[in-house]
């Protein structure tokens, strides 16, 4: 145990962390591993790989992701500032790049070789423009006559620009979700919010009349016709898993599920461990969030405010987006279950956006200054 007198970086990043965001991070990422086991062996043998290999590889992009949200919580608010504004130059680099020399997945160009690993750089450029997006919202706030407004919506007109051109409609509908929401609580008038529900609602539109693959998806979830296998699948893996599972290692459905190592292992949960430990998913998921929110109520700096308040938004959103695609409650949309599907970037980036928050909700010295400095009697004033 690190004891509270010693003032090295270790004794002092120990005693202000929230040591409970930490092993709620850690625990999810366990549960994760765990689930790694039940889902990926069915889907590795059908692709003509060893049972374990998703395992073995999920279990080696562990080890650099803890590492860099350990690392990045080290980090002081101006420094995750300054590394946000870093990734995300190189995050947008790299998705103009995939336009042109991207690997072609399913009809979208999101991913690019480096080094051998398949990266898809947009995981990376989502707690980044977050991040920037606070900075450019709180310097607003703090001097109105510095354009921060403005330059976060060219900033995020540039992102969805890049996002519908891949094309990743899911992302954009995060991505857009997550800063709507930074740029309600940085105040804005309430004209601009609806200009920006009307532009989202047309942008949905449009997308259903551009990309056939978007209306395919939508129609299939509306009227149930056309291949609907994989969600029908994750269904009845629910369904047969009722209340409380076939038990570990016993799920038969979750065979044939084609990514249930990824997009569905929240189905791949209810058929072995059952609806109860899927709702004691949902609720670690809106406890994480909702401490979240907690902190950024509390928070004095608009900077650390917005950011962890989207920080945690952008983990909240894109959890209900995952677990709404395995109940049927929203067209399907590859998306990961964050902490505990496999992916290496979204692992990863994940983990970078978890760093984030730990480094922001640090209890920091010149926090506790600031707030004894509210109850101190000013000089020359009589206290009451």
């Amino acid at each position: 145990m690190v004891s509270r007198a010693e003032r090295g970086p270790l004794a002092d990043w120990f005693w202000t962390i929230d040591r409970f965001f930490l092993a709620m991070f850690i625990f999810l990422m366990g549960i994760g591993f765990m689930l790694s086991f039940a889902a990926s062996p069915a889907v590795a043998e059908r692709i003509g790989l060893e049972p374990f290999h998703f395992v073995k590889r999920h279990a080696a992009f562990m080890i650099p992701s803890i590492a860099v949200m350990l690392g990045l919580s080290f980090l002081t608010p101006r420094q995750v500032r300054r590394t946000a504004i870093l990734l995300l130059i190189i995050s947008l680099a790299m998705m103009v790049l995939v336009l042109f020399v991207g690997q072609e997945v399913k009809g979208g160009r999101r991913w690019i070789w480096i080094a051998g690993l398949s990266i898809q750089p947009s995981e990376f450029m989502k707690p980044a423009f977050v991040v920037v997006c606070a900075w450019l919202f709180a310097e607003h706030a703090r001097q109105p006559e510095i354009p921060g407004n403005l330059f976060a919506i060219i900033l995020f007109g540039i992102v969805a620009a890049l996002l519908v051109a891949q094309p990743d409609l899911g992302q954009t509908i995060l991505t857009t979700a997550v800063w709507g929401g930074m740029f309600f609580m940085a105040g804005m008038p309430w004209i601009w919010i609806m200009l920006l529900g009307i532009g989202g609602a047309g942008g949905l539109l449009s997308a259903y009349y551009v990309f056939p693959h978007v209306a395919l998806r939508i129609d299939k979830f509306m009227t149930g016709e056309g291949d609907t296998f994989q969600i029908d699948t994750a269904r009845e893996a629910i369904i047969r898993g009722s209340w409380f599972g076939q038990g570990p290692g016993e799920g038969i459905v979750k065979r044939i599920i084609p990514d249930a190592h990824t997009d569905f292992i929240f189905s791949v949960a209810a058929e072995e461990f059952g609806i109860v430990f899927c709702m004691a998913l949902v609720a670690l998921f809106s406890v994480l969030v909702l401490r979240g929110l907690s902190h950024a109520y509390r928070e004095r700096n608009d900077f650390n405010r917005f950011a962890v308040a989207g920080l945690v938004l952008q983990m909240g959103i894109q959890s209900i987006i995952n677990i709404g695609v395995n109940l049927e409650l929203l067209p399907a949309k590859g998306m990961t279950l964050p902490l505990i599907s496999y992916g290496g970037s979204s692992m990863v980036a994940i983990c970078v956006t978890a760093g984030f928050i730990l480094a922001l909700t640090r209890h920091r010295p010149e926090k506790r200054a600031q707030d004894r400095s509210l109850f101190r009697v000013p000089h020359g004033m009589p206290a009451e």
